[in-house]
């Protein structure tokens, strides 16, 4: 039964999901600072280990956060998100200078935990508002997180050069108080719709026979971890996930380095890899959230999975060739940001078809510590084989995984409790 109550036009929802994941993007945002910190004496292995406990702390978090939702509800625990995120970051800005352990606790762990409070909040809200278009509102809910790595890139660096006017310490209490600002408008937004609601002219879907039935089941946490399709969805995704996060790590580190050895200055060399990073790359990884997300609900998630990471391994084996370039390194750049943010449309989706709509809030926390492992696992191996001088050993084998990934895609067959 449809309802006639009236309800907040759902517009809204998209607007306070956009504000939230515009901040918690603010990991990806990492690199800008990264030069900086090797500069005063980190190794790359350093700068990754903050940016992976980030990644790590976020994904641990959000199975929490998830389980909080119901009890807490979506404005409360984004709220809670807003003041968690803001205050790692004014306490490492307050903090001041360039201390490993203190970024590691402020940025690391409370900026990571913030992040994960929030994550969860608008995808779960933002499918019960749009039945009709769970890939698309996915794509949206999580776009800001895309975008909003290039804009702070770009606001500390080029656009508003924070950091050269004002330090690091600085840039990170500014940055402090607009993720908690930003985040807390946003979470006015955070409602479910009432109850029995849908938007006009949709029909919910009623299983016809048998067949049907099972597909339309609603799997509780402790049932989904008993089938194999979310072993190899878990696996898919820390493959995929892992080679972008790696990428994102060292999106201007590597690229610096090739562009040096081809003949650029460092100053040359530093322009043009930011660039890749804050314009190319992050721009992507943000359209790709919406084209990826909406695409799977006409070809399917499924095969939309499958060709991201099939064309994503395929680029990471072929990036070590462009990177040394300016144009390559920006189509490479670009396309390797596009799948990565494919990722964030396309598995809650898939989560959602196979394991049901009704406890994605609950379910896709689960999923999501793949990404916690692959933020782990994909950083690390890039800061490790960078400080040996093997960038490129990094790349390919991100490539390789991510192909393995496409060809576990094959397997997975709708569960059965």
């Amino acid at each position: 039964m449809i309802s006639k109550q009236k309800t907040m036009n759902r517009n809204w929802v998209i607007l306070g999901a956009i504000l939230i994941q515009l901040c918690l993007g603010a990991i990806y945002a990492w690199s800008v600072f990264t030069p900086s910190l090797v500069k005063a004496g980190w190794s790359n292995l350093q700068t990754q280990i903050v940016f992976s406990t980030g990644l790590a702390v976020f994904a641990i978090v959000m199975v929490f956060a998830g389980k909080k939702l119901a009890s807490w509800g979506p404005q409360k625990l984004a709220f809670l998100a807003g003041v968690t995120l803001g205050a790692g970051y004014l306490l490492t800005g307050l903090a001041g200078g360039t201390h490993f352990w203190l970024k590691l606790i402020f940025v690391g762990i409370i900026g990571g935990a913030g992040i994960g409070l929030g994550y969860v909040v608008p995808i779960s809200v933002g499918m019960r508002w749009f039945p009709d278009k769970k890939g698309m509102i996915t794509g949206l809910a999580v776009a800001g997180f895309g975008f909003g790595a290039m804009g702070w890139v770009k606001l500390a660096g080029t656009w508003g050069n924070l950091l050269n006017k004002y330090g690091l310490a600085a840039t990170f209490i500014i940055y402090g108080v607009l993720f908690a600002g930003l985040t807390i408008i946003g979470s006015f937004f955070m409602k479910y719709p009432p109850e029995g609601w849908f938007p006009e002219g949709y029909q919910p879907y009623k299983p016809a026979g048998p067949k049907e039935q099972k597909s339309a089941v609603n799997f509780k946490p402790k049932e989904m971890m008993k089938t194999m399709p979310f072993y190899l969805v878990f696996l898919i995704f820390t493959f995929t996930a892992g080679a972008g996060l790696m990428s994102i790590g060292l999106m201007k580190l590597y690229p610096m380095e090739a562009l040096q050895t081809a003949g650029k200055s460092v100053e040359e060399a530093s322009a043009i890899a930011g660039t890749a990073m804050a314009v190319f790359f992050s721009l992507a990884n943000g359209i790709g959230r919406v084209i990826w997300g909406t695409m799977s609900d006409k070809l399917g998630r499924k095969y939309s999975v499958l060709i991201m990471a099939l064309s994503q391994g395929i680029m990471m084996l072929v990036f070590t060739k462009m990177a040394g370039s300016q144009v390559p390194l920006y189509i490479g750049a670009a396309i390797i940001g596009f799948n990565f943010g494919g990722n964030f449309a396309l598995f809650p989706a898939f989560t959602a078809d196979l394991f049901g709509d009704r406890n994605i809030g609950l379910n896709y926390p689960y999923i999501y510590l793949s990404y916690g492992v692959g933020g782990i696992l994909g950083p690390v191996l890039g800061g490790m084989l960078g400080d040996l001088g093997n960038f490129n050993l990094a790349f390919t084998l991100c490539g390789v995984l991510c192909l393995l990934g496409a060809g576990l895609t094959m397997m997975i067959r709708h569960p059965e409790k």
